[in-house]
């Protein structure tokens, strides 16, 4: 379920650094935004995000998340925001859908018993352990007015379909319903006073301390009543309640669709079904063991999934198993989450889910699909098994078996035979009483010793080592002397397109018309028809030939009545070619240390018969050439996502092109997380997104400044009680990110001390003012003067402080500790007076070095 604990391989840098790497072969040059029908499935083993389109059953973006390894894993999302929680940092990051950047982070407490709630605008982190219900602005993750509280140890905490959030409070026995406060304007500002998510509605729904679970309906929440077997519904105010026959604690899906409520009972493997304030169906789930996962309505039907197996059963509305949905055959968690009018199955665990549509349609899908928009290449994956050996059996019959009468003679030629998984050893050739047996490359022969007038066909078979294939026989010929001559030359030339020209001078028919020309090419070792032609030449297609192996040609001229000229004299060698492949193994990746520049690799491209003499790559409108498999592309934006197009370039031309996507190094980015301030220092607690980049991290304010760590600094020297606004910078090779903290150090406050001595006139000398000198004496000048003095404060009388300057010396005696000192305090008292050190105690060791001078 989203929202539910999915657990990861590993998920990190969308948390802090939070530099995300979209997998994949990109069609596209910036990410989209989320769109109806779709939603983010978990792939532990890839630690990574698939965003998979219900209409399509295909992944159309995957994104890594590194880090964390091994977390647990809490996710909410909308159309527009996907809000992620790490149970083992307790970090919460809301990432923005169309630009695929994280907006903000924020703590929270590691562990369970904190989780995340998303409703159109409108977020929730729900602490069931304190009680706490605090709203969230999505944008900024920054609090929304003061939280809803309720006693320890709630429950639930998900959204219904009007927006509502619903909370059960089991140590009251009531479940009630949350509604969010409007957001301000600019994310991250104070709402508008007074405004805070309300609670509006409560209801009794058992007896206090029952063990409750919450389960959120289109408009209202189911509330199971594990400890007396009984289902209350509230909707529309009403609250029903249904007795369950139930023997066992049961559970419920976070949410529910439409009026059924499955209530899935994982001892006895039974779920419950409720309509109307009564229990309507039971029905028992196949297998065995407890694993069960709390069944989903969906369309008419039940899907409940067995964790043992990562099977899904699903039931018709009669309680009928109708459909079941293997799985991956091993334990795992299994999500159904039921998301724009589909239902959506992801195994964690597992490379594959299932997508259910509203016919109950079940389709497949591929959450590691590679053809998707990314900005890395996934991981280079294993080699293929070896392909399956196949069937072996005898060759197949030779294909266009042709023959041409000469004078006392016929030119045979064929197309190969299938091999049917053994190599072809070699042809037989019969017929006018002859056999010929020639190589298996060799497909043209000339048979003689014929009687001219006579016909013949003749019939070609293939030989592999499983014994001898069908024949095919040729077309009947007679042999003549009224044969044509052969062309007197012929020329062939290697086109550039992959095919090659064969042409010759029009051949003399010796009184006979002619009626086509028969071209055989022959390579080292191999001869084979290559084609016919009623023109004086002929194109051989593109790939008819192997690119870059040496062939020469010979024409035979035919006449009408099918007699053949001997042999041409061979051609001039030609090798044919044609454009490059497309590289392959395409990486892109970000250059870190150098604004809008992308790194990108290949493996060589296959030549197709002439030498690459470079590679064009070409990235955003920018273009470079080079010879080596590598290359660098600078001048792009910053921050910006690319199509990496590169294509090889021989003698014919450019190629076609290999493309992936990747990111140039962004400005960095600064989350203020928190701030705290001491008497003359004030540290600042920040994340920041360094753009795929290495950011440095400074804070400056009152003219000092401090530097180090990207996580938290602390500017110190700073005068106490005073308002500074801290700026924080971050800087890449692509920039300089800033954000600012205010923050007010602590005023620093001191006591006035003047204790009685033991005898005499000491025992009451501080008790009040008299005459002439006197302890605790303030004065408007920093020395004891009588027309100056400004007042008297009694033993232990606390007095803010501002600053220390230098005036009389004062001697308290034994009325302070015998302290003596020419430092005076600025105070608080009848406006900013002074106070002798001697009779003032500073609070937190009297440690005069914390006070400016004035």
């Amino acid at each position: 379920m989203r929202g539910g604990l999915v657990t990861i391989g590993t998920v990190a840098a969308l948390l802090a650094a939070m530099g995300l790497t979209v997998l994949g072969l990109g069609a596209a040059d910036n990410a989209v935004a989320s769109f109806d029908a779709s939603s983010w499935l978990w792939s532990t083993t890839r630690s990574e995000l698939a965003r998979v389109n219900g209409v399509t059953a295909r992944v159309d973006t995957r994104m890594e998340v590194p880090g964390g390894r091994r977390h647990q894993m809490q996710v909410a999302q909308t159309d527009r925001l996907l809000i992620l929680r790490d149970l083992n940092t307790g970090r919460v990051s809301s990432l923005d859908l169309a630009t695929l950047q994280i907006t903000a982070t924020t703590p929270t407490a590691p562990g369970l018993g904190v989780s995340v709630a998303l409703h159109e605008d409108a977020a929730f982190v729900v602490d069931a352990v304190q009680g706490i219900v605090r709203q969230l602005d999505p944008r900024a993750l920054t609090p929304v007015g003061e939280p809803v509280r309720y006693p320890p140890g709630i429950t639930g905490g998900a959204f219904d379909g009007t927006g509502k959030l619903w909370v059960a409070v089991p140590s009251e026995g009531t479940v009630s319903a949350v509604t969010a406060a409007e957001l301000p304007e600019t994310p991250g500002d104070a709402p508008p006073a007074g405004l805070s998510p309300k609670r509006v509605e409560t209801y009794d729904v058992a007896e206090p301390a029952h063990d409750l679970v919450v389960s959120t309906l289109d408009d209202g929440v189911a509330v199971l009543d594990r400890t007396s077997a009984s289902l209350v519904t509230v909707t529309g105010g009403q609250t029903r309640r249904a007795q369950l026959s139930m023997s066992a604690p049961g559970n419920l899906p976070t949410r529910t669709s439409g009026p059924q409520v499955p209530v899935t009972v994982s001892g006895d493997r039974s779920v419950h079904v409720v309509r109307d304030s009564r229990e309507v169906k039971r029905f028992t789930v196949p297998g065995t063991g407890a694993r069960l996962s709390p069944a989903v309505a969906w369309a008419g039907r039940f899907y409940c999934a067995d964790e043992t197996t990562g099977t899904v059963y699903a039931f018709d509305g009669e309680g009928q198993l109708v459909q079941t949905v293997k799985g991956s055959g091993r334990p795992g968690p299994v999500e159904l989450e039921v998301r724009e009018n589909h239902l959506f199955i992801n195994p964690p665990d597992s490379s594959t889910a299932q997508v259910v549509d509203d016919r109950n349609q079940v389709r497949e899908v591929d959450k590691y699909a590679n053809d998707v928009l990314g900005g890395d290449p996934p991981p280079v994956a294993p080699p293929p098994p070896p392909p399956k050996k196949p069937k072996v059996g005898k060759p197949g019959a030779p294909k266009s078996v042709t023959a041409a009468a000469g004078d006392a003679s016929a030119r045979v030629s064929w197309q190969a035979a299938a091999s049917n998984g053994a190599e072809i050893t070699r042809y037989v050739v019969e017929g006018a009483g002859q056999t010929h047996q020639v190589g298996a490359n060799q497909r043209a022969l000339e048979i003689t010793g014929l009687t001219n007038g006579e016909t013949y066909t003749f019939s070609v078979h293939a030989v592999n080592a499983k014994g001898e294939g069908p024949s095919r026989r040729s077309n009947p010929v007679v042999p003549t002397a009224e044969v044509p001559d052969p062309p007197a030359s012929v020329a062939a030339e290697a086109r550039p397109d992959g095919t090659v020209r064969v042409s010759w001078p029009e051949a003399d028919g010796q009184g006979n018309t002619i009626a086509k020309y028969a071209v055989t090419a022959t390579s080292a070792g191999a001869s084979a028809p290559a084609g016919e032609s009623a023109k004086t030449e002929l194109v051989v297609p593109a790939g008819q030939l192997e690119y870059g192996t040496q062939y020469a040609f010979t024409v035979t001229a035919v006449s009408e009545k099918g007699a053949g000229s001997k042999a041409s004299p061979v051609s001039n060698t030609v090798v044919p070619f044609t454009t490059p492949k497309a590289p392959t193994e395409l990486r892109a990746s970000t250059v870190a240390d150098q604004p809008g520049t992308i790194a990108v690799q290949w493996s060589p491209a296959v030549d197709n018969g002439r030498p690459v003499t470079k590679y064009v790559v070409e990235a955003a409108g920018k273009s470079v050439e080079v010879t080596d498999v590598q290359a660098t592309v600078g001048g792009l934006g910053n921050g910006q996502n690319v199509t990496v197009k590169v294509k090889a370039v021989n003698e014919a031309g450019p190629g076609p092109e290999a493309s992936t996507t990747a990111r140039t190094v962004a400005q960095p980015r600064i989350t203020v997380t928190g701030s705290s301030a001491d008497a003359t220092s004030v540290t600042v607690t920040f994340t920041v997104d360094a753009g795929g980049g290495r950011a440095s991290c400074t804070a400056a304010t009152g003219g000092k400044t401090a530097s180090g760590s990207c996580s938290s600094l602390r500017v110190t020297g700073l005068t106490p009680g005073t308002a500074y606004t801290v700026t924080l910078t971050a800087s890449n090779a692509a920039g300089k990110g800033t954000a600012s903290r205010a923050q007010t150090t602590d005023p620093v406050y001191g006591v006035a001390t003047c204790k009685n001595g033991p005898s005499g006139d000491q025992r009451t000398y501080c008790d009040k003012d008299v005459p002439g000198r006197n302890g605790n004496e303030i004065f408007e000048v920093p020395r004891q003067d009588n027309d100056r003095q400004a007042g008297w404060v009694p033993d232990g009388h606390r007095l803010r402080t501002y600053c220390k300057v230098k005036g009389e010396d004062v001697d308290a005696w034994i009325y302070n500790n015998n302290k003596q000192s020419t430092w005076w305090v600025q105070v608080d008292y009848k406006g900013k007076t002074y106070i002798p050190w001697a009779w003032l105690n500073l609070e937190g060791g009297d440690d005069l070095g914390v006070l400016p001078a004035c």
